[in-house]
């Protein structure tokens, strides 16, 4: 009776003590000290804070329905976004299979029903045989986490997943800035074309009466032929214009997931280009800088990483494996009497002379997590340089707003002045010529500097990642039907719970 009491004590100390030893580093977060309180002047400068509107939702700033319907449309069917939310159903199987190894890896039934015929002759009392053999067994193999080889790809997959969320996140940011950046250009073309047919029309009025004085003989041709040049010139731009228009209105169609063609609900605001000189942060930008996706994604692939070196590092030690079969024969011929056996009992597994390969694939996984460490901290610099360079070009445009606002006032003063001068005779037309062309190109100017401030200030969200959260499915329920008729997915499209920042606690908590 000691023997087996002693295999059964065996057997339940190598599961206590299966996974109390990880090897490998735990995750530290390669966050350098200067990102904690960073800010700069243009940052403080344009920001304001205030609770409404939400950061997440930041376009509601412009208070413009069409642009919320807009990216509404696009988060329900933009391709790229729903391939980032196929990506998470992904990783969250890739999560599921990592947590399977924490059971016997191996399962296996067996049954065989044979059939014997075998005929004798010669010798000693031949005798045919003719009967039916059976047999069942199972067989299970179940590695011990004796070194920490399963927690820690566990651990790995888990951190994979949360990156994937995030790399959703940051689909979900670009997406949303590309939007709101397309549509406001398209409105500056509306803008930019009103301009250009509205000097059009007031050229060739101009154009008009030179000819009319040329043919009386009353004017020179070289009024009517300056006149001529300036009129068809400004025409020109007109169907440029418009071609870019509808690049642009066929670049939004795509980004909200239709094809390229006519879109109804664009009529009404033709032309309405916002001037706003704050953005609203809500949290100071080093914070918000942090919980920009491609920033936590980066850090969450260090994580990954990190992890990945404790499971190259088991190769290096002993595997234990449980082992136990049951087999069952039995036999139609007579006097073969049936049997039940039970096998069970550890294994020891040791590559002892690998000439260096685990040791060398423990290095490769270092130095891949040292790359990732340093494409993080290059990621955090490139994002609080987008941020800061987004903030400078908004204060900078609004400078240059004002500027030209108060130059094209000015050069439509003028135009009004050498008008009334040409037609007294206190001036030659060349000075009208000069004054239209000066109005144009002003007006052109201004329309310009109002986009890039709009412009900027959509950098900006994007920039401290704004936007980065949405209330809906991350697939389509005609996607995940399709993808349930294929294949079995259990409960795995089913919606997560809502993705949140991971704080440094949490992260810890984690690992």
């Amino acid at each position: 009776m000691a023997h087996p009491s002693c295999l059964r004590l065996l057997l339940l100390g190598a599961l206590g003590l299966g996974g109390c030893v990880r090897l490998g580093p735990d995750f530290q977060s390669p966050r350098e000290p200067w990102v904690e309180h960073w800010n700069s002047p243009a940052m403080e400068q344009v920001g304001l804070n205030r609770p409404q509107p939400d950061f997440v939702q930041w376009w509601q700033v412009f208070e413009d329905p069409i642009l919320d319907a807009l990216i509404a449309e696009a988060d329900a069917h933009n391709p790229n976004l729903e391939i980032a939310g196929l990506r998470v159903m992904e990783a969250r199987a890739q999560l599921g299979i990592a947590v399977s190894g924490r059971y016997p890896q191996f399962q296996q039934a067996s049954a065989d029903s044979l059939y014997l015929d075998r005929d004798q002759s010669g010798g000693q009392n031949p005798r045919d045989t003719h009967s039916w053999q059976y047999s069942a067994g199972f067989d299970i193999a179940w590695e011990l986490d004796f070194w920490g080889r399963f927690s820690r790809a566990i651990e790995s997959a888990d951190a994979a997943y949360f990156a994937a969320r995030a790399n959703y996140e940051d689909v979900l940011v670009l997406l949303r800035a590309q939007v709101a950046d397309t549509y406001f250009v398209m409105r500056t073309f509306e803008a930019r074309l009103g301009i250009a047919k509205e000097n059009a029309e007031r050229q060739k009025r101009s154009f008009e009466i030179t000819e009319r004085l040329f043919r009386s003989g009353d004017s020179s041709e070289l009024d009517f032929q300056q006149a001529k040049t300036q009129y068809l010139g400004t025409l020109a731009t007109i169907p440029d214009l418009e071609a870019q228009l509808q690049r642009t209105r066929n670049t939004l169609a795509v980004l909200i997931g239709r094809p390229p063609g006519p879109l109804p609900e664009l009529v009404g605001g033709e032309g309405q280009v916002p001037l706003l000189d704050r953005a609203v942060l809500q949290d100071v930008p080093a914070n918000l800088l942090l919980r920009r996706p491609d920033v936590r994604a980066a850090e969450l692939a260090v994580a990954a990483q990190s992890a990945l070196i404790g499971v190259a590092e088991t190769d290096l030690y002993p595997s234990v494996t449980l082992l136990g079969s049951i087999a069952w024969s039995a036999s139609t011929l007579d006097g073969v009497p049936d049997s039940l056996d039970l096998v069970a009992g550890p294994s020891i597994a040791w590559n002892v002379f690998d000439h260096g390969r685990i040791k060398n694939d423990v290095r490769v996984q270092d130095a891949r997590l040292q790359q990732l460490i340093e494409a993080y901290r290059d990621r955090v610099r490139q994002a609080a340089r987008e941020a800061d360079d987004a903030a400078t070009g908004l204060s900078k445009a609004l400078d240059s707003e004002s500027i030209r606002r108060e130059s094209a006032l000015a050069a439509l003063r003028s135009l009004e002045l050498a008008n009334a001068q040409y037609r007294e005779g206190f001036a030659d037309f060349q000075r009208v010529l000069d004054a239209q062309r000066e109005l144009f190109q002003q007006q052109e100017n201004y329309l310009l500097s109002r986009s890039d401030a709009v412009s900027n200030l959509i950098g900006l969200y994007k920039a401290l990642g704004g936007g980065w959260y949405r209330d809906g499915p991350m697939i389509d329920d005609v996607t995940r039907k399709q993808m349930q008729q294929r294949t079995d997915w259990d409960d795995l499209l089913d919606e997560p719970p809502p993705a949140r920042p991971v704080t440094d606690s949490e992260q810890g908590e984690r690992e």
